[in-house]
């Protein structure tokens, strides 16, 4: 897959806005300020294409990029506290609204950040789509952040952690790139069918 041949395609406020499901999708989630927008940025190969807010629950829309072969979905952030109830409302509205249309969901990146425990709202998340038996891949970022020792800790600790669900997992760095190889294989998997591979690097 050329994952730098993507152009935005459209964001959705609303579920009425939502673009028919035409194509298999590559759906990325996580909290607010988690690294989510620079993981797409950096799979793309883009400064800019997802925008990078300094600002924490800043986008407010579920925006769908154009690959080829597939689409990025890129969900808005959750678990910000300052977010008034409304646009909670609104934006949990948006999400069921997208998650029981008819989509071609290929797999879930469920965005989790390597230097701490999932809060509430990342098992919230989980748990919603081992009930809704989606395929999901967990991708730890921020993994730069880390010494070495630290890093295994949290590589063992995920591991333990999603090992009852079978549930891969990834450490990711927006920064040097670790993990990027790996992803890309994972979502040309799901989008292209083939062997799922391990993602580690040593």
């Amino acid at each position: 897959m050329n994952f730098q041949a993507v152009e935005f395609e459209a964001a959705a406020g609303r579920a009425d806005q939502l673009k028919p499901s035409t194509l298999p999708e590559i759906v990325f989630s996580g909290k607010s300020n988690v690294g989510k927008s620079s993981l797409i940025n950096k799979l793309v190969n883009r400064k800019a294409l997802a925008r990078v807010s300094a600002t924490p629950g800043k986008t407010a829309t579920i925006n769908f990029f154009r690959l080829p072969d597939c689409r990025l979905v890129d969900l808005p952030g959750y678990g910000y506290a300052k977010v008034s109830q409304s646009e909670k409302q609104r934006w949990a509205k948006l999400m069921q609204g997208y998650f029981d249309g008819d989509r071609q969901i290929a797999l879930v990146v469920q965005i989790l950040d390597m230097r701490h425990a999932p809060t509430g709202d990342d098992f919230d998340m989980i748990n919603f789509l081992l009930e809704r038996e989606l395929p999901f891949l967990a991708v730890c970022t921020k993994c730069d952040k880390l010494n070495k020792t630290q890093f295994h800790a949290q590589v063992n600790y995920f591991t333990d952690l999603f090992a009852e669900h079978e549930i891969p997992f990834l450490p990711f760095s927006a920064q040097t790139g670790y993990g990027l190889e790996a992803l890309k294989r994972h979502l040309e998997t799901a989008v292209l069918g083939g062997e799922t591979v391990s993602g580690f690097e040593g």
